[in-house]
């Protein structure tokens, strides 16, 4: 057997619980592994600990599996009766069977052996308080993200001074600035309801010098050029009014150059009372704008302008605490996105978390990490996480023609048992961002690019389309994936078609409860390396979901009864190059 491959631990997306009954067991063995079995039971079932017991458990079959490129991943569900849990697995390949403890692997021989030592895997208790618990809400969201200043100028009277005229295509400098504002979003929510929009996050609002205000001056006061207090209070009102939910960016990992803390520690050096709000490791610099790559400084990457907040200390985890609650309470959002989340401390995400759900239980915490995030989604931190793997990994396939749907199969599974069940129905999923280069700019045409928003539409979690996602706005890397939106071609039904088509797939997300569901399966064989096929099941009905990513027609296999759901370039039972075709398996259905 490969014991190498095979591996398990009573903690993280291995052993948790998905709610206060449920223990959800996850195992990873080699393919040589064809069946996993689980004996079970409670730990005092015999007799206390230590008591010279014989403990004895019942046997159960682990049924559900995924491939991963080089292992398995098999997955159970156990209720225990009386909340607690000690277990190990039996694992049987074509030749032998061995038996896997918290302390290694014993065989057939050893197990008969009387006295030998056992050390199972132990849930000691499933504690209610302990349930990684999330916003029931976010699975149900279709998120629009809004870069403020180049989405829409609604208030041209607060437009800074050097503010350019709008220009939708490429061109636009990091310094630039175009006048979009707060006022402008409301403006557009018409547009958005319409689209099928129900949540907006927008990227910072608060006041500071730049245009993406990432380095905050005042994180109690909106940027003038954006707006006011009463503005936003009108925007998040207008928005619930609509049905849509609102999710604003903290930036609490580092401030701007003209935060007044900071300021005072330029000024007056290691006397000042904000000296250890910041990571400052010399002082006074030797250099003004090169201290961070001396080391003498910590910053944002090496950004001397965005000195690092010093988290771990008490008094900066309070005001930062304090100012995130101050908007909950004073405009009433929904969610709060955290900027360059992984580097703050866990205890001030542990305290935030505790402050801001006790206000609204239902708020939703999402953290910018760019890779495995699991320790911060314990339940106790974020309830989810921007989920760029999976971006990664399903441009991937249509960008390297050599991967097949295999691959992809590989790749998509590894995203989802890299955390709970629960956070995978509210990760934050999308394919472009203000941080990437746009979509439209990695794909080789239109039909392409609606492969992909097809698969980014039937994903487990929650899905957000960037501004101008739904025209197939183009846009290289920073600055340019920040064009402004070009709200005179769409009036004018330039890009009616890619709406349409757009809407389609948010009708479809938000209408068909089995788009969201967090259960796929892949088939055990591929017709055609370059397709992409995978079924979703749940109230009794199976939607599948088929891309083709080759450059050849391929034939669709279709029983009688199965009727389209969603099609693009569909004839028959071929599926052109580049098509996409999600449909249910069923005759139950009138869609």
């Amino acid at each position: 057997m490969e014991f190498a491959s095979v591996y398990h631990r009573t903690i993280d997306n291995y052993c948790y619980m998905l709610d206060e009954n449920q223990l959800i067991i996850n195992l990873k063995t080699g393919y040589d592994v064809r069946e996993v079995n689980i004996i079970y039971g409670d730990p005092f079932a015999n007799g206390i600990l230590g008591g010279g017991e014989e403990w004895t458990g019942d046997k159960a079959n682990v049924p559900f599996k995924k491939r991963l490129k080089y292992q398995i991943w098999w997955t159970t569900t156990i209720n225990p009766q009386f909340k607690r849990l000690k277990y190990y697995f039996e694992l049987v390949t074509d030749s032998e069977k061995w038996y896997y403890f918290e302390d290694g692997f014993v065989s057939e021989e050893q197990m008969n052996l009387k006295g030998r030592s056992r050390q199972c895997f132990t849930m000691p208790w499933l504690n209610p308080s302990d349930v990684n618990r999330v916003p029931n809400w976010v699975n149900d969201t279709v998120w629009y993200q809004i870069f403020p200043d180049r989405f829409c100028n609604g208030d041209a009277s607060i437009n800074p001074e050097d503010t350019k005229p709008w220009k939708c295509e490429g061109g636009v400098g990091h310094s630039d600035f175009y006048g979009g504002d707060i006022q402008g979003i409301i403006d557009k929510l018409d547009y958005l309801q319409d689209l099928g929009i129900t949540g907006i996050y927008t990227t910072p609002i608060n006041e500071s010098p730049s245009n993406h205000k990432y380095d905050t001056t005042d994180y109690e006061k909106i940027d003038p050029h954006f707006g006011d207090d009463a503005t936003m209070k009108r925007f998040v009102d207008e928005a619930h009014r609509r049905g849509i939910r609102v999710m604003i960016d903290a930036v609490f990992n580092h401030s701007g150059y003209f935060f007044k803390p900071w300021q005072d520690v330029l000024k007056n050096g290691r006397e000042s009372e904000y000296f250890d709000w910041f990571m400052i490791n010399e002082f006074p610099f030797s250099d003004k704008w090169d201290a961070a790559k001396k080391g003498q400084l910590y910053t944002f990457a090496f950004f001397d302008s965005m000195p690092k907040l010093n988290t771990n200390n008490k008094a900066v985890r309070d005001y930062l605490i304090g100012v995130a609650c101050g908007w909950v309470k004073k405009y009433g959002v929904d969610g709060i996105r955290m900027d360059v989340a992984n580097e703050v401390s866990h205890t001030f995400c542990k305290e935030l978390r505790k402050a801001l759900k006790a206000i609204n239980p239902e708020i939703y915490l999402l953290g910018e990490i760019w890779h495995d995030a699991i320790p911060w989604l314990r339940g106790d931190e974020y309830d989810s996480v921007m989920n760029y793997p999976l971006a990664g990994s399903m441009k991937d396939f249509f960008i390297d023609k050599s991967l097949t749907g295999e691959d992809f199969e590989f790749m998509i599974n590894r995203c989802y048992t890299n955390y709970m069940q629960q956070t995978n129905d509210v990760l934050f999923n999308m394919l472009d961002s203000h941080d990437t280069i746009r979509l439209k700019n990695v794909t080789s045409g239109l039909d392409e690019y609606n492969c992909l928003l097809a698969l980014l539409f039937t994903m487990p979690g929650s899905v957000c389309i960037y501004y101008g996602t739904e025209i197939g706005m183009e846009g290289s890397y920073d600055p340019d994936c920040r064009r402004c939106m070009p709200w005179e071609d769409i009036e004018q039904g330039k890009y009616n078609e890619q709406i349409s088509l757009t809407k389609q797939l948010i009708k479809l997300r938000r209408e068909e409860p089995l788009m969201r569901e967090r259960n796929f399966h892949f088939p055990s064989n591929y017709a055609n390396p370059r397709v992409v096929q995978f079924q979703k099941m749940g109230w009794g009905e199976t939607l599948e979901v088929i891309v083709n990513g080759s450059n050849d027609d391929v034939e669709i296999i279709k029983d009688k009864n199965s009727k389209i759901v969603f099609s693009r370039r569909l004839e028959g039972d071929i599926l052109h190059a580049n098509g996409v075709c999600i449909r249910y398996l069923s005759n139950q259905r009138n869609i």
